[in-house]
């Protein structure tokens, strides 16, 4: 057998294996196209209207209590989580923490009394 030739230090970080490298980040998924009659029909029922004239009352309430300003990036909050209810407790929050609510992998509620 012929004699191997040593090799060079700079030649063994190129032969030994690497680590496989992370995931990177997905791709977008495409999301489906919106159905503008189906959200009308549905915004228009009247216990969605009342909802929402519930939601505008409050806030301007605030507004003229001095609590809130338009563009200022918060939410009414209805505290008991019933926008029907016309004088129910509500306070002033960060847009960003009254929107939605921390979601487990599977979408669910992960506080489910939030």
């Amino acid at each position: 057998m012929p004699a191997q030739k040593p090799i060079a230090r700079s030649q063994v970080s190129e032969m030994a294996p690497r680590a496989p490298q992370r995931p990177t980040a997905k791709k977008p998924v495409a999301a489906a196209k919106r159905n503008y009659r189906k959200e009308q029909s549905y915004d228009s029922q009247p216990h969605v209207k009342k909802k929402r004239v519930n939601r505008n009352l409050a806030r301007r309430r605030a507004m003229r209590a001095g609590l809130v300003q338009k563009g200022d990036g918060k939410d009414v909050h209805h505290v008991n989580g019933n926008a029907l209810k016309k004088n129910g407790a509500t306070k002033v929050v960060a847009a960003s923490k009254n929107r939605s609510y921390a979601r487990t992998r599977t979408a669910g509620k992960r506080n489910p009394y939030a």
